[in-house]
């Protein structure tokens, strides 16, 4: 189990509680993991817990947005410096993807989020903007300035940002589902970048 041993001495008790939380909720799952439980691991009493958070749904929901977070930079310098690099632009967007999905606690939060979607409205409402809105607006940024730049075919950037986002969100939610059953997910291992060739072929000039 998880303890306050594991931080330097003087690091963010907020960000400790974060951190910790992440690995009680993918090890215990929302319901299996109590406030006692969370401040038992960083440390605290249960009471100065509250002091950072209101209560557990909060904490839940702030470790939530960190999964949801998109894995590029929101930046619009870094966005249109990056979009011209055309296809590199999607191999470093689609390596990070699939270091998340890939990534252990990342991997045990995701999966419990996508049960907890249904039960949840705030948890899908962050979802929808943390994840979708956010991903897809870096995505169309990216793709009207290579169509601008002649670097791909002109087409609405939105929709391509949909059919590339959505791919990669399967491979995602199907390695995670084959992990569940200790399935081998090897075969799956390259699938990203095979996406990003097979896509940008698709898509170039």
């Amino acid at each position: 189990m998880p303890n306050n041993t594991m931080f330097p001495k003087g690091s963010n008790t907020k960000q400790k509680i974060l951190k910790i939380s992440a690995t009680l909720f993918s090890e215990y799952g929302y319901k299996g993991t109590s406030v006692r439980k969370i401040a038992s691991s960083v440390g605290i009493r249960e009471s100065a817990l509250y002091n950072h958070f209101k209560n557990k749904e909060e904490i839940f929901l702030s470790v939530a947005k960190n999964i949801f977070i998109s894995p590029f930079s929101t930046s619009d310098k870094d966005i249109k410096e990056s979009a011209l690099k055309g296809k590199a632009f999607l191999q470093k967007f689609a390596m990070q993807y699939k270091l998340l999905t890939f990534d252990k606690n990342n991997e045990n939060m995701f999966r419990l989020l996508m049960i907890e979607l249904f039960q949840n409205k705030e948890l899908r409402e962050q979802f929808m903007d943390e994840f979708h809105t956010q991903n897809i607006k870096i995505l169309s940024e990216a793709f009207f300035i290579m169509m601008q730049n002649n670097i791909i075919r002109s087409s609405d950037p939105m929709m391509v940002s949909y059919e590339f986002l959505s791919t990669l969100f399967y491979i995602r939610l199907q390695i995670t589902l084959m992990k569940f059953d200790n399935n081998s997910v090897n075969s799956l291992a390259t699938q990203f970048e095979k996406h990003v060739e097979f896509f940008w072929e698709s898509i170039r000039v």
